[in-house]
């Protein structure tokens, strides 16, 4: 089967015709980004085939909002060299028309010769299911389903068994089933599908391990008793040894001893503290007598110091201050030539200023004279526009709708002169007077008549005649000729015209309107590309500029040019070189006066600085502080050194009693202490626990239930035993049976196999895939893995269902049934080495079947041989042609 050209109209986002033509024999890739159709081209072809013509539950193929809409869909393929034309519409149109090479089919009867062709069913009511698919179920692939393959084989499975046995025969059996399923039976009692024991198989290796615990736990009770036995003896030996000998007694005496000799070492610690402290502040106060007696030694050095420092200051003053009459009269100059620079670079800026001004309007005078002439044109042009529109309106018509309506006529032309040909031609002379009528009408005295129809000739004084027109090919023909006769009824009123030749007429006279309607399109672009208001606004800006460009050199006065007026850049060179020499010599200028202010407090500081340091060398209290620093000097000397001996001898004696030990064995002795007090209350808890818990086993008798248990064991061992070997014997001879069974079983599905295993060997070369009686692919192996497909991850399944499909088409196509492979989207889980296989793969099967892949990634499929079909364009295409 090769499908050719696909037309939708009204479905759902296509409301206007899309065609879907030149389609090739093999591969054919289509895309388009997300909500471009691609997902409805797919459920269009669906329902053309699955949905019944006259169904209610469709509505999902009408437009958005379009509750009168007639979802229609054509199909053109080829199958076993003959063409077939599927026409379908839903809704508020409902027919379905398939023609096979010259033969016709309507409605029903159309519907089911498509159901027999390719392999599927119509539901008895209702939309369309999975269920019902078939064949194309399992080929046509939905957008996010690639992987999900189970259930399209087992709709598809009656197809494909019959498929299988019209290659390889009736290979299977069914002599033995009755046989395997009695033993399967009696098997299923005692042992489940997966061989877990089930029944009293189960309940007797429970009670055998049960028991089997019991006489463990037993055993285990036993000899805990006999442990605790010993436990107790030994435990009672160790508390009555340690009550006689108290060791924590002994360690809280050297407890003691151990913080005793501690708190001395403590009190040492807080007098060597103290001592330090002393010595530390005893410091600071000699470090503050040291710096006040060079404090008053040096002073006399810092009255030398602060002369020097006076008469430097003095000289820097004078200098600076002789250096003021030059740099006035250099900042006066200065300033004289900027404001001359000044004036040149006004009058020269106001002269460009109305040499600039002047050109203006002369630019805006032209553009203004060229707009308005365009505006114009664009008038004048708008109204041709609008003429040509209203002439498009009135004649507006769908051309495809009218040459549909020709070939209709045509078709229905040739059809009455095919009628004419094969009618019952009746003819008559009657004698004057005589009265005759034909179908309850009279009829002339000499005429002639072709009869499609039963008809009666009722003649008076003699009868009726009946006139029955023979074939089968007259009955077929007349309902042809019905049909067509309503269809040109209604294709004529949906038109709006009362003829052919009015449709030809009104489609002439539309497509010379459009021609117009672009030129004059043109002609207004060319001279106003945005419209006439945009044009008319930019107008109205030029006069609006042009105004305010003559106001403004109104305003501007003219420059005095009598003792000539420098060029622009000229005045502004002399006035940038008189302005940064102005600045240079304002810079000098506050550079002079801020040094000359420095220098002045610089001096003055430097004379009062001097003058309190002379004061303060000659005063007596000075010598009276000299002498009193010298005396308090000496004395803290003396107790500093009293100090620094007491500090070395205490911290002598505290290295030597070791503290960090002291405090080592004070806490050594405390964990000691409780240790041996916890010791013995365990020991004296876990006698009691001992005790009780033996006198508790005692009273028990241990030893009977162990031999009762073991009794019970032994009989259970026993039963279980037999059920075992009944259960291994009957699963033994199942699968003898089942193997049998399964080699016819594969007989059959060699063919499968085969073509499963050329996909397979492409993608994965050590690999094998098995499918089951269901035909259904199931065990996948590959070196050492083994596994079922549904356990591969999401991409190798997608990949595993699209080979799976793949061989099933090859199948029916051996078989000589017809195959469509359609995919959306599909592959898209693939890594980048497999997507590479799997393009071989699909080029592979194109050479066998056509396949229509649907994509919104073209990018990943460049290298797969094929010219890509976008959908973008084929809307662009379809608006631009109506």
């Amino acid at each position: 089967m090769k499908l050719q050209r696909v037309r939708i109209e009204q479905v759902r986002q296509f409301r206007k015709p899309l065609v879907l033509d030149s389609l090739q024999p093999g591969l054919n890739l289509i895309h388009g980004p997300n909500e471009s159709g691609k997902s409805t081209l797919v459920r269009a072809i669906r329902a053309a085939f699955f949905e019944r013509y006259r169904s209610t539950t469709v509505d999902d193929l009408a437009p958005w909002g379009d509750s009168a809409a007639a979802p229609t869909i054509e199909l053109d393929f080829e199958h076993q060299e003959k063409s077939w034309h599927l026409t379908k519409s839903f809704l508020k149109r409902k027919r379905c028309n398939l023609k096979v090479g010259t033969d016709s089919y309507s409605e029903d009867e159309a519907e089911e010769k498509l159901a027999e062709l390719l392999g599927y069913q119509y539901p008895k009511r209702g939309v369309s299911k999975a269920e019902h698919w078939g064949i194309p179920g399992l080929l046509w692939v939905e957008q996010g389903t690639g992987q999900d393959i189970e259930q399209a084989v087992e709709h598809a499975g009656d197809h494909l068994k019959s498929a299988l046995n019209s290659l390889v025969g009736e290979v299977a059996s069914s002599g033995g089933d009755e046989l395997i399923e009695s033993v399967r039976s009696r098997r299923d009692t005692l042992l489940t599908s997966t061989g877990k024991p089930r029944g009293d198989y189960l309940q007797l290796e429970r009670d055998r391990d049960q028991y089997q615990q019991d006489i463990e736990a037993l055993e285990e009770r036993i000899r805990n008793y006999q442990d605790q036995v010993d436990r107790l003896q030994e435990l009672t030996r160790e508390y009555e040894q340690a009550e006689e000998e108290r060791p924590w007694e002994d360690a809280q005496r050297q407890l003691d001893q151990a913080r005793e000799r501690y708190q001395q070492v403590e009190r040492l610690e807080q007098d060597q503290k103290q001592d330090e402290a002393a010595l530390e502040q005893l410091l600071r106060h000699q470090h503050l007598l040291k710096q006040n007696r060079d404090h008053l030694e040096n002073l006399t050095r810092q009255l030398e110091g602060r002369k020097a420092e006076l008469d430097r200051a003095q000289r820097e003053f004078e200098q600076t201050q002789a250096s003021t009459a030059a740099i006035t009269s250099g900042l006066a100059d200065a300033t004289s030539a900027y404001e001359t620079a000044e004036k040149q670079l006004e009058m020269a800026r106001l002269l460009e200023t109305r040499t600039r001004l002047e050109q203006d309007i002369r630019r805006l005078e032209q553009q203004n004279r060229t707009l308005c002439q365009n505006l114009d044109k664009a008038r004048d042009h708008q109204k041709q526009l609008d003429e040509a529109r209203a002439e498009a309106r009135v004649n507006q018509i769908d051309a495809s709708a009218v040459k549909t309506l020709k070939r209709t006529e045509q078709q229905l032309n040739e059809e009455t002169i095919r009628s004419q040909t094969i009618a019952t031609r009746l003819s008559w002379q009657l004698e004057p007077g005589v009265s005759v009528t034909l179908n309850g009408a009279p009829i002339d005295e000499q005429g002639e008549k072709q009869l499609l129809e039963e008809s009666s000739l009722a003649i008076p004084g003699v009868g009726t005649l009946g006139i029955t027109p023979g074939g089968e090919e007259l009955a077929s023909t007349r309902r042809k000729l019905n049909a067509l006769q309503q269809t040109l009824a209604e294709q004529i009123k949906t038109l709006g015209v009362n003829s052919v030749e009015q449709a030809e007429t009104r489609l002439a006279a539309y497509e010379t309107a459009r021609r117009t309607l672009q030129h004059a399109e043109e002609l207004f672009k060319s001279v106003a590309p945005a419209g006439i208001d945009p044009l008319a606004s930019e107008q109205k800006d030029i006069e609006v500029g042009l105004d305010k460009a003559r106001a403004q050199l109104q305003a501007t006065p003219e420059p005095d040019t009598s003792q000539g007026v420098p060029d622009m850049a000229e005045a502004e060179a002399a006035f940038t070189r008189a302005a940064g020499r102005l600045e240079k010599a304002e810079t000098e200028e506050q550079k002079h006066r801020a040094d000359l202010l420095t220098r002045k407090q610089a001096r003055d500081s430097a004379s009062a600085e001097w003058q309190r340091l002379a004061e303060e060398e000659q005063s007596p209290e000075r010598q009276q502080q000299l002498r009193q620093l010298a005396d308090d000097l000496a004395d803290n000397e003396a107790r500093k050194t009293e100090l620094e001996t007491r500090l070395r001898n205490r911290e002598q004696e505290i290295r030597e009693a070791r503290p960090n030990m002291l405090r080592q064995d004070i806490e050594r002795y405390q964990k000691s202490i409780s240790h041996l007090r916890q010791a013995q209350e365990t020991r004296g808890r876990e006698l009691r626990d001992i005790r009780v818990r033996l006198e508790a086993w005692g009273a028990e008798g241990l030893e009977e239930q162990l031999n009762e248990q073991r009794a019970k064991l032994e009989q259970c061992e026993r039963r279980y035993q037999e059920l075992h070997r009944r259960a291994l014997a009957l699963d033994l001879l199942l699968s003898l049976l089942t193997e049998k069974r399964q080699a016819l079983t594969r007989r059959l599905q060699a063919p499968l196999q085969k073509h499963l295993n050329h996909y397979l060997s492409l993608l994965f070369p050590d690999a094998s895939l098995e499918v089951d009686e269901q035909l259904k692919p199931g065990t996948f192996s590959r070196g050492t893995e083994l596994g079922q497909i549904v356990e591969l991850s999401f991409g190798a399944r997608e990949q595993m269902g699209l080979i799976s499909r793949l061989a099933y088409a090859d199948l029916l196509r051996e078989a000589g049934r017809p195959t469509l492979v359609i995919l959306d989207d599909t592959l898209v889980h693939s890594d980048s080495d497999r997507l590479e296989d799997m393009k071989r793969i699909l080029f592979d099967a194109a050479s066998r079947h056509q396949i229509l892949l649907f994509t919104c990634h073209p990018q990943n499929w460049n290298d797969l041989g094929v010219p890509p079909i976008d959908l973008q364009s084929l809307k662009v295409q379809a608006v631009a042609a109506l």
